[in-house]
């Protein structure tokens, strides 16, 4: 099924990139979408395919083909997942490195919320079906523990403590260089890389974001540190890591392009604390790191 829209660029717009301009038009697209629309040759203007980069003129007409997305079904699958605690109200589980937090095209299964479905009867739906009691994530190859919503009130409640900053979430990552000091704190906005859509960095027009660090330990030419997230912005503790010149190790997006360790990011979502949605109890829930970063620690010392 596909249908069809025409924009006029209008005198505002006009001199912008194709790409920011239609991601600023089309308010129910994703960039992720226009990107992919524009790669597909479903965009054109005046009726001539366009890539990303061309500068639209004022009364440009920019034809958009939509092809209806490919639908999701999610099926639950036994995938052994570590769930240290959980009642009628919210889960947390520790997610393994390298699985992905809720399907999407490419990956369609093996994601925590197959396991997820496979465990539980009851998750909360807010995020529709493809992420089931999905409150926040964490990256494919970060590890640590989740909050899971197992009905839409405590969706609600968790999300608010989220939007406010007030769950307590620390990180342990090990880092390229020697950090001298014991702490620090980076406050710096972080949005989309300006040349690189796909990544995020630190921009003077991004999202206010802050993290806190303190050292663990040093070693030769590497530093433990850990990590006290005040915002949770998209890859914040990678970006900042980078900005201040100490990349985690394992990175293959914003570490060094040659990469050491086997299987991602040295980072681990340690601890998690929250008030409880029904009880209104403060809640904390802490994780070993895993095997592949002790092996990591071992390596180095």
């Amino acid at each position: 099924m596909m249908k069809q829209q025409t924009i006029k660029v209008n005198k505002e717009d006009a001199g912008n990139r194709l790409d920011k301009t239609l991601s600023k038009l089309l308010v129910d697209v994703s960039r992720s979408q226009v990107s992919m629309y524009i790669e597909s040759g479903n965009i054109k203007v005046n009726n001539q395919i366009s890539k990303a980069s061309y500068s639209v003129k004022e009364n440009d007409l920019i034809t958009i083909e939509e092809v209806a997305p490919k639908e999701l079904s999610v099926e639950a699958q036994d995938l052994g997942l570590n769930i240290i605690y959980q009642d009628e109200f919210v889960a947390i589980v520790d997610k393994p490195k390298g699985m992905v937090v809720h399907p999407a095209i490419g990956s369609e299964d093996q994601t925590l919320v197959n396991g997820l479905l496979y465990e539980m009867e009851d998750l909360s739906g807010i995020n529709g079906v493809i992420r089931p009691g999905i409150v926040h994530r964490i990256d494919k190859d970060t590890s640590g523990l989740l909050m899971v919503a197992k009905n839409d009130i405590a969706h609600v409640k968790l999300s608010e403590q989220l939007k406010e900053h007030t769950v307590n979430r620390i990180y342990v990552a090990l880092v390229y260089g020697e950090i001298s000091a014991k702490q620090g704190r980076i406050e710096a906005p972080i949005g989309r890389d300006k040349t690189d859509r796909k990544m995020m960095a630190v921009v003077a027009d991004g999202k206010h974001a802050v993290t806190n660090f303190k050292v663990l330990k040093n070693y030769k030419e590497f530093t433990l540190i850990e990590c006290k997230l005040e915002t949770g912005r998209t890859h914040q503790i990678r970006v900042h890591m980078k900005y201040i010149g100490h990349p985690i190790v394992g990175d293959k997006v914003y570490g060094p392009r040659r990469v050491i360790g086997e299987d991602g990011q040295m980072l681990h979502a340690k601890t998690i604390g929250f008030i409880h949605p029904n009880t209104n109890e403060y809640m904390e829930f802490n994780s070993e790191l895993p095997e592949s970063f002790n092996k990591m620690l071992n390596e180095i010392e």
